[in-house]
């Protein structure tokens, strides 16, 4: 489920790319917001097949080792621990991810099952997968730490898998390491009696987050004058025309949440920016923006210009 500044990346894009290409269909541009946020879904959904997958991988890979004629003791009465993994289990078994994948006909990792054996080749050369296989009878607990590090050391670090995702979509490269940091932190968490968690239909956390993206989105384009206004003479050191585009666009971002999002704190406007700034921006832009931003608030309220309710001024 996305958080708020993921829409606020979201919004950032789309205006960057609009900018770039100065093309003026706002229609066709908040079609490709909406859909670049539904898309996080999809590759979040992907990438937890792709567990399920090199999970049927490694059970194909001991079921020809069996079969081999001089057969080792290992390969004749191999370990089935990752094959028996219970997160992986529920991964599988998961309802809604099921009905997802169908749905939005996630066949990847069957049509392009290369990229599933490169990632299991990968496994089956550490060490500590060896290991985990020569465990006695693993807990939930050692199984939920085993896909986690095969999730954290192999699935999110290989190169090829990095080119293939950026090959299928646009946008999901941006959202890539976003989408590993929140199934990290939520295989973290798995327990059975939340397994249901694994995977929420929905990209939004309810609907108020669902409009936050398109009005922002549209707030920023209705109000550029306004915004270019309050923005003048706060960079006295810069022309407008030599802050960095991403920057700039951050700028009015910031300023049209100042006065057209009422309930959206100052401060955690603030902090938001800058955490985007050093993700997608130069080194020195958060420091930038913060100096800036923190100018104009002061501005603001000094002139009782801050359109801010209760909520807003915390």
């Amino acid at each position: 489920m996305l958080t708020r500044r993921h829409i606020r990346v979201k919004v950032l894009q789309t205006l960057y790319a609009r900018h770039q290409s100065a093309d003026e269909d706002q229609v066709g541009q908040e079609k490709f917001l909406t859909r670049s946020l539904e898309q996080m879904q999809e590759l979040q959904a992907l990438l937890l097949l792709m567990i399920v997958a090199v999970r049927d991988q490694a059970e194909k890979f001991t079921q020809r080792s069996q079969k081999k004629y001089f057969a080792s003791d290992d390969e004749r009465n191999p370990s089935v621990n990752f094959i028996n993994n219970q997160i992986v289990d529920l991964i599988q078994n998961h309802d809604s991810l099921t009905q997802f994948a169908k749905n939005k006909k996630l066949k990847n990792w069957q049509q392009d099952d290369e990229y599933v054996i490169i990632l299991f080749n990968k496994l089956k050369d550490a060490s500590w997968y060896q290991d985990y296989l020569s465990i006695e009878g693993p807990s939930f607990e050692e199984d939920r730490d085993f896909v986690v590090r095969f999730y954290k050391e192999i699935l999110a670090q290989d190169e090829k898998l990095y080119e293939y995702i950026e090959d299928k979509s646009l946008t999901w490269i941006d959202d890539f390491p976003w989408v590993n940091t929140a199934l990290v932190k939520l295989l973290n968490k798995v327990v059975p009696s939340r397994a249901n968690e694994i995977f929420t239909l929905g990209v939004f956390k309810d609907q108020d987050d669902q409009q936050f993206g398109q009005n922002l989105f549209r707030s920023v384009l209705r109000n550029h004058e306004e915004l270019q206004q309050v923005l003048q003479g706060k960079t006295p050191n810069w022309d407008q025309e030599r802050i960095a585009d991403l920057d700039l666009i951050m700028l009015h971002m910031g300023i049209c949440e100042f006065l057209h999002f009422p309930s959206i704190p100052v401060r955690v406007t603030i902090n938001e920016y800058l955490e985007i700034a050093k993700e997608y921006s130069t080194p020195k832009s958060s420091l930038f923006i913060n100096g800036i931003l923190d100018n104009i608030i002061k501005d603001l309220m000094a002139k009782d210009e801050l359109n801010k309710n209760e909520r807003g001024l915390r």
